[in-house]
């Protein structure tokens, strides 16, 4: 009895939480083949898109085939170049918030009143132009919150071991519409470890985020061609963050990602080696599942039914960036994995989560599962946020055997 009234509570709550911001937009289907339209050329579906034009089947048809090719010629669609733009930019840190709630305009409007006034310190960001292009170009100006460790600094004898050690570095990937000072703690915890870390902004978010949108609704839509094409662009920064850092000295690399941010991390780590520290906050195997089933993207999925869409079609048509598709593919080097997710999810279901830790296990990985009493939003929250917080930090130091 004391378990049903603990969930029916914690479900309240996350619903509360999942539904206080009034700036979900629904969107109409669109598919979007313009976003990916050097992949569709080079993948030679370029006639078979034409050919489909205005007959809602045919496209989907169309587009299904390009998630195929997606997963088949992977390490194509998700290679890139190496930038030469890459500089660091110092500036007062802002907020971006995505919601409109007062307390939070509230914060952003001091934190600006603080950095016109010069109380704010000003804090180092990594900037470079995305490999892959979009119509925003200030979206495609990638940006991450740079937080050297400064080892050569520490006074107790634990620390000043860390210059034997190589140099370790992590990147960092918050949740969908996170504003800008979201996991920045943890930037900040790792450097207590000796490990530097770039809290990675995601496309379509904070300073990358265009001026026409209040949230992050880019990223995530119902248009499926950009949706592919913001996972493409995430998981390309990532490996560009490891290019820059290994100019920069550094040798051993690690990602943590949260909700949407785990699926990118998930996918760059597939296809990047480098990529040996994997801590995954709240995962799924289907991009498509979470997006239909999860009440924070309720209004997505309500333009989906509006144009007659399924659960399960979705799943084919976003399987090109789902990781389920890479599994296999992440298996094949070794790598240390922390995976946590929430019993009371309502946003990626936990039936999905635990496809995840079964996956896990049937490939043999080296991983370690956690489940936290609570639910999505409520992470967040006390006390699961320090939680949650203290199994992420300890994976990463334990993780490089310290």
């Amino acid at each position: 009895m004391g378990f049903d009234l603990y969930r029916k509570w914690m479900e309240a709550w996350e619903t509360r939480l999942t539904t206080r911001d009034e700036n979900r937009v629904v969107r109409p289907l669109e598919w979007g083949f313009d976003w990916i339209a050097d992949f569709i050329d080079a993948a030679g579906l370029r006639g078979a898109v034409e050919r489909a034009e205005g007959d809602a089947r045919a496209e989907e048809a169309a587009m299904v085939a390009v998630s195929e090719a997606i997963v088949a010629r992977s390490n194509e669609f998700y290679g890139y170049e190496t930038p030469t733009d890459f500089r660091l930019e110092e500036r007062a840190p802002q907020l971006f918030p995505t919601n409109v709630r007062p307390e939070t305009l509230k914060r952003d409007a001091e934190l600006k009143r603080l950095a016109e006034d010069g109380q704010l310190p000003p804090a180092q960001f990594l900037r470079f132009t995305s490999p892959v292009r979009t119509p925003y170009p200030e979206n495609d100006l990638a940006n991450a919150r740079w937080y050297p460790a400064t080892e050569h600094r520490a006074q107790s004898s634990e620390l000043r071991e860390t210059a034997a050690r190589p140099r370790r570095a992590m990147v960092v990937m918050p949740q969908w519409n996170a504003d800008a000072f979201s996991h920045n703690a943890l930037c900040r915890l790792f450097n207590r470890f000796g490990i530097s870390a770039l809290r990675l902004s995601k496309p379509f978010h904070d300073i990358r985020r265009p001026a026409e949108i209040e949230r992050s609704d880019y990223a995530v839509s119902a248009n499926i061609g950009r949706t592919i094409a913001s996972v493409r662009q995430a998981v390309v920064d990532v490996r560009c963050c490891l290019d820059w850092l290994e100019a920069q000295g550094y040798e051993e690399f690690g990602i943590l990602g949260t909700s949407l941010g785990s699926c990118y991390a998930f996918i760059a780590s597939a296809h990047d080696r480098r990529l040996r520290v994997n801590a995954f906050n709240h995962a799924s195997m289907s991009f498509g599942d979470v997006a239909w089933t999860g009440q924070s993207t309720r209004h997505i999925r309500e333009g989906f039914e509006q144009a007659g869409l399924t659960q399960e079609r979705l799943y084919r048509l976003w399987m090109g960036i789902s990781p389920v598709a890479y599994m296999r593919k992440f298996a094949e080097h070794a790598k240390k994995v922390l995976v946590i997710h929430a019993e009371y999810d309502m946003t990626f279901l936990p039936e999905y989560s635990e496809q995840v830790v079964r996956s896990f296990a049937e490939h043999e990985l080296d991983f370690v599962s956690k489940v936290l009493p609570c639910g999505h939003y409520t992470t967040g929250e006390f006390p699961y946020k320090f939680l949650d917080g203290w199994w992420l930090g300890s994976f990463v130091w334990g993780a490089w055997g310290e």
